[in-house]
């Protein structure tokens, strides 16, 4: 199986959780399993384990109150989202099997720059030294995932400040481009995807450019409408 890639370039959040979730109720047996990438307008997103003490000062940026799993944390311009909209009992994964691709495939494309991060029992996402770089949060409904994964690559950090990042006190937060990495988000893309597709069990992928190639910008949400017994939400 090929998974299908979408760039909808930056985009406000909020839209982007509507067409996903939509994508995800309608979706067949026959929909195809899309990757969608974006980078999002400034947002705080408040996940289902949140509390309201976790947002010190919102301040300018808006704070959503979502269905994925975890607490709060930011969005913003410089930072590479990923929504897996899979199914999984045709993939044959369970919701630990998807957090721990999501999280090696990360593990991995950090690995490429020599920048050696880990996992944190009990915390999802992804670590280097303590601080952390992706953070993850899921829903699955009717057998099929959505939300995905944040990853820092080259942002202004300081809303972190306004909020308790995953509902942790103090927690650091750090990117790819303070570790020597890449500092564009084509540049982290072109090497996340194919780990991310190996990690859940595709042959590889496929943008509008074709297979394997880099994923450009598109305009719009470009989904299309497909149709599981609800599963609770996972993240951090």
């Amino acid at each position: 199986m090929i998974l299908q890639v979408h760039d909808l370039g930056r985009q406000a959040y909020e839209p982007v959780w509507r067409a996903m979730s939509a994508y995800t109720d309608e979706r067949g047996p026959d929909s195809p399993d899309q990757l969608w990438l974006v980078e999002h307008e400034p947002v705080f997103t408040q996940g289902q384990a949140g509390k309201a003490e976790h947002v010190l000062a919102a301040g300018d940026i808006p704070v959503v109150q979502v269905d994925r799993g975890g607490q709060v944390t930011y969005h913003g311009p410089g930072q590479l989202v990923a929504y897996p909209l899979l199914d999984l009992r045709r993939l044959k994964i369970g919701v630990r099997q998807l957090v721990e691709g999501l999280e090696q495939a990360v593990i991995d494309t950090l690995g490429v720059w020599g920048i050696d991060a880990q996992r944190r029992d009990g915390a999802p996402g992804v670590y280097v030294g303590g601080r952390k770089i992706m953070a993850l949060g899921l829903r699955v409904r009717r057998g099929c995932s959505f939300h995905g994964l944040a990853f820092n690559v080259a942002m202004d950090l300081s809303p972190y400040a306004r909020i308790n990042p995953c509902g942790f006190a103090g927690l650091q937060i750090t990117q790819v481009s303070e570790l020597g990495g890449p500092d564009t988000l084509p540049a982290v893309a072109a090497e996340l995807l194919p780990r991310l597709a190996s990690a859940l069990g595709f042959a590889g992928w496929e943008s509008a450019n074709g297979p394997d190639k880099p994923v450009e910008g598109s305009s719009g949400l470009a989904v299309v409408p497909d149709q599981d017994a609800n599963r609770p939400p996972t993240g951090a």
